[in-house]
């Protein structure tokens, strides 16, 4: 397992819930125009979806620097596999390395093979993940994917795309 450095990168605590729902819907704006008009709404994550992420398992963690929280990177193991969940930056702090920072400390922590589910027409957010060694799965493999590890409804299974960290095999 690797090492996290605890001065930047750290797990969130219970008391952190609005810090992370309001960095998850600030960095949401970047994905504008990515996301299907009728999977769009504000806030792009509600409290209570928010709520239910953490109930399920999604532990979230957070870069943190002299200026607040910047962003958020949630992992949830299901399964045999560890999932990068709703990974934010805040829009003032994009294009910092933060999300590089992040994913790269994080990746030593997964349990299992790392998967990722993204919107297909994120394609920024495609390229920054296959800059970090990962892949865009068959879709066949997408679907059974999606229906197996995450819980999301079939229009969003229909409008996304998963990512697999090529040195998983999968």
């Amino acid at each position: 397992m690797g090492v996290v450095d605890s001065n930047a990168i750290r797990p969130c605590t219970e008391g952190e819930f609005e810090s992370i729902w309001s960095v998850v819907n600030d960095g949401a704006v970047a994905y504008r125009g990515s996301i299907p008009p009728d999977r769009l709404h504000d806030p792009y994550m509600t409290r209570e979806e928010l709520q239910s992420e953490i109930s399920d398992g999604v532990r979230f963690w957070a870069y943190e620097d002299a200026r607040g929280v910047a962003a958020v990177m949630g992992l949830q193991d299901v399964q045999d596999v560890t999932l990068v969940r709703h990974a934010y930056v805040r829009s003032e702090r994009q294009r910092e390395g933060i999300g590089s920072r992040m994913l790269r400390e994080l990746r030593a922590l997964a349990r299992g093979p790392l998967l990722i589910g993204t919107w297909a027409d994120a394609t920024w957010a495609i390229r920054f993940y296959e800059r970090h060694g990962f892949h865009i799965v068959s879709h066949e493999e997408k679907e059974r994917l999606l229906r197996k590890y995450w819980k999301i409804p079939e229009r969003q299974v229909e409008t996304s795309v998963v990512l697999a960290d090529s040195a998983d095999g999968f």
